[in-house]
This record gives structure tokens, sequence and C-alpha cells, in this order.
């Protein structure tokens, strides 16, 4: 299966990638990488560090993944980037591996990551994710499955984006955003639920619309109804309980838990506490 392997490639002899694994001309790949079955790696692209590719991605030209973070606190440590299956890694992406030693830097399965990305050291983005052009993304953020990032889009370290949640472009994002919501704007506000995003993913029919109106109504609660965050979540025990009510309700509580960002404001722009 050489012939998978552009001659002009530099591979180090201990670097583990699959016989299916295709490379294209002057890229680069390092001792410690392994690369799983059918990934497809373009030209130019250089992969390092301690870094482990999963089975059927695609990586393009220009793309570099596993270098060292762009951190001050980095002092050599043994620290990782791992990437699931199924992925595409767009152009110039660049993926740094973790900070500190046994510490990784995640993306799961399925995820577009388009042209000129950045993903900083531990970040976590699950499944499912379209992350647009010239994203980039802080230290330790983490992004929940099939949310939905728009171009140029800045986001703060430490901050979640919840699932399902959709950030419009050229925002920039500095607290936790909710999962299901729609944010946009300089500076952020959260502006409606994400029904789009909800149709796509078919929850808007699940239940017969029920999973939809209650997330309708705790948006409403939450950012319409002048409640504090704590006196809505008291609110969601009115609404029809399932498991995506729960997961926005567990969001809600852990993004007021001490080292968190607090949530991104509502239309009327209200403070940390309240929305």
């Amino acid at each position: 299966m050489t012939t998978l392997i552009h001659p002009t490639a530099v591979i180090h002899p201990g670097a583990n990638l699959h016989p299916t694994v295709e490379v294209g001309p002057y890229s680069v790949i390092g001792e410690k990488v392994t690369v799983g079955a059918e990934t497809v790696i373009g030209a130019h692209v250089v992969l390092d560090g301690w870094t482990e590719i999963g089975q059927r991605n695609q990586i393009f030209p220009g793309a570099v993944i596993g270098l060292e973070p762009q951190d001050l606190k980095y002092d050599g440590s043994l620290s990782l980037v791992k990437i699931g299956d199924d992925n595409r890694i767009r152009e110039c992406v660049t993926i740094n591996r973790a900070t500190r030693a046994g510490e990784a830097t995640i993306v799961g399965d399925r995820n577009l990551l388009m042209a000129y990305v950045h993903v900083a050291h531990n970040c976590v983005i699950e499944n499912s994710v379209v992350i647009s052009n010239a994203v980039s993304l802080a230290g330790h953020i983490h992004i929940e499955s099939r949310a939905t990032i728009g171009g140029m889009v800045g986001i703060h370290q430490f901050v979640w984006v919840g699932r399902h949640a959709m950030l419009g472009a050229m925002s920039r994002i500095e607290r936790d955003v909710p999962p299901y919501m729609l944010v946009e704007g300089n500076p952020p506000r959260v502006r409606s639920l994400n029904q789009v995003g909800l149709q796509r993913a078919g929850l808007a029919e699940a239940d017969d619309g029920r999973v939809l109106q209650s997330l309708k109504k705790a948006f409403r609660m939450i950012y319409r109804s002048g409640l504090t965050i704590n006196q809505a979540i008291e609110q969601f025990d009115l609404l029809p309980d399932n498991e995506h009510l729960q997961h926005l309700r567990q969001f809600l509580i852990a993004a007021q838990e001490t080292g968190r960002r607090g949530l991104t404001s509502g239309r009327g722009g209200k403070g940390k506490d309240e929305a």
C-alpha cells in the first residue's frame, strides 16, 4: 500500500499509520502520531506531537495538528491531541495539543472545521459540530454536539457552548451560550431559539412537537420574563419534562458555578446573574 504515500512526504519511522492511510505531497508526520484506517491527509500537512487520529478523516492541505500549545505555561510535558472519526479538517486549520502532562485537546466525530479555524490547547469539541471559516477558539473551550459557529467568531477561554446552539458570524463570545439558543452581535445577545437547527435535527417534531414547545417556553422564562436564572429554573417544573429540558436545566445550573464565565445575556443586556 506504499503507493498511497507520496514520495515527497516525510514520515518518521515510529509513526503508526494504518496501511489504508493516504498521505499527500510534502506532508510531515512525526514519531508519536497514530492515524486510523482510510484517513486522507492532503498536501503540506504537518502532524506532530502525541497525536491520535481516528478513521475516515479528511485533512486538507496546510493543516497543522499536534504542535505545542501557544501557552507560556507549557513546559514540554507529554500532552495530547485526540481526534475521532469521520471529521473534515479543512485548509490551514491549526489544532494545538494540551498544556499540562496527560491532558488532551479533543475533537470528536463527524465535525466540520472549515478553513483557518484555530483550536487552542485543552479545547473539547464533541460531535457533529460545524465551525465556519476563520473562527478562533481560545484555550479550555468546550463545544457540545451539533453546535454551529459562524465565520470569524472569537470565543474567550473557558467558555462553554451548548448543544444545538448557533453563534452568528463575527460575534465575540465571552460567556457561556446555553443549549438550543441563537446568539449574535457585539456585544453578543441571545436572540431566540435556534429553531432552524432544531428543525434540521428533527427536534421540532419530537414527541408531537412537545419538545419544541417546552424549549420555547423555557426560552421565554429565561430571557423574556424578568426572572433571575434560578427563578426561571424553578419554573421549569411547570413544563412537560424531557431530556432536552433537563439538559438545558443542568447547563444553566453549571454555568453559575465558581470558575465558569456566566451566561450570555438576552436582548435586554441583563447581567451575569440574570437573563
